[in-house]
């Protein structure tokens, strides 16, 4: 199992703010600043890094090709997780995720990045009706800076 306590670590540092890479179909890179956090995978119970997604870029590249890459930082400190990328959500359904499962991952998915909320209905109806998902990302290789 992948050590992801250096991620973890860094995460309430920048209230989870974390700059994940997907590659395009031209084969260039594309990068954009998410709210993730790590929390245990919620069939396999692997530790993973997750993030909640909405829109088009991040997640049509994904489909695609589900190689990414994610840094956390902290001040000086850094550390990136390149893996495989899964998503799950209402475009994206997984047999053994039904609804319900997905409104507590994307709930623990924000929770596991910092996030706080005072109105859990209004932010599970937010999430069904902007039809966002989960996207966890599987360590495959993680290395941080020599100060981390």
């Amino acid at each position: 199992m992948a050590d992801l306590s250096k991620f973890s670590d860094l995460v309430p540092l920048d209230n989870g703010l974390c700059v994940i890479s997907t590659i395009r179909p031209d084969g260039s890179v594309q990068s954009s600043v998410v709210n993730a956090g790590v929390l245990p995978h919620p069939v396999t119970g692997e530790a993973v890094v997750g993030l909640v997604a909405a829109g088009r870029t991040k997640l049509r590249n994904l489909r695609r090709d589900p190689r990414s890459t994610i840094v956390a930082r902290g001040g000086w400190r850094w550390t990136a997780v390149e893996g495989a990328a899964e998503i799950i959500g209402p475009d994206d359904p997984r047999p053994d995720v039904d609804a319900e499962r997905l409104r507590v991952l994307l709930r623990d998915i924000f929770k596991a990045a910092g996030g706080r909320h005072d109105d859990w209905d209004t932010y599970d109806r937010t999430m069904a009706d902007e039809r966002r998902a989960a996207v966890l990302i599987s360590p495959q290789r993680i290395y941080s800076n020599p100060t981390s």
